[in-house]
């Protein structure tokens, strides 16, 4: 479960910096935003199951 999880927030991760750069380029702001939103989602989720991974050992 917990690595389903990870793999998740990888991939929420890559899907911002996707939609962030699109955003960019075409010079879309609310894109551009909502990208770095995706990405930060991403990274919340990578660092609550690092956090359990931490303590679970």
């Amino acid at each position: 479960m917990a690595g389903d999880q990870k793999a998740k927030g990888k991939k929420e991760q890559a899907k911002g910096k996707a939609k962030e750069a699109i955003g960019r380029a075409v010079g879309n702001e609310r894109m551009e935003a909502e990208g770095r939103a995706g990405q930060a989602k991403g990274d919340a989720r990578q660092a609550k199951e690092k956090t359990k991974d931490v303590f679970k050992h």
